[in-house]
């Protein structure tokens, strides 16, 4: 006996197809995230000791620029990937599940745009 409706065997939906993107996209966003995080506890290790001026010279160079706004980008989305499963399972209701999507999402952006203007701040030394 088939469960599927018959749209979605035309379509050959089902459950082990319907979260695949997200899943992946949490894997994906992980294994990144351990990459970028040990550059990162480095890093951040060696300027333990330093003044704002040396942090804001570190920022500065490009590649740790780069790196700082893809771990930046590489958290919230594995964040908001994360709190949207959680959304997910425990917001009922139409209503308040889409608006706690839409909060969601529109909160990560917030902090994706206020972390990148941060990291391009502190690289223009403050002057931004």
């Amino acid at each position: 006996m088939e469960m599927r409706s018959p749209m979605g065997r035309a379509l050959g939906l089902g459950s082990a197809r319907s979260g695949f993107g997200h899943w992946w996209g949490q894997r994906l966003s992980a294994a990144a995230l351990v990459l970028l995080g040990l550059w990162f506890a480095v890093s951040v290790l060696g300027l333990v000791s330093t003044d704002y001026w040396a942090v804001a010279a570190w920022a500065g160079e490009p590649l740790h620029a780069i790196l700082l706004v893809l771990f930046l980008g590489t958290l919230l989305y594995h964040s908001s990937l994360g709190i949207q499963v959680v959304i997910e399972d425990y917001v009922h209701g139409p209503v308040a599940h889409v608006a706690a999507l839409v909060v969601n999402r529109f909160v990560h952006v917030v902090l994706a745009v206020a972390g990148a203007w941060s990291v391009i701040a502190l690289s223009a030394g403050g002057q931004a």
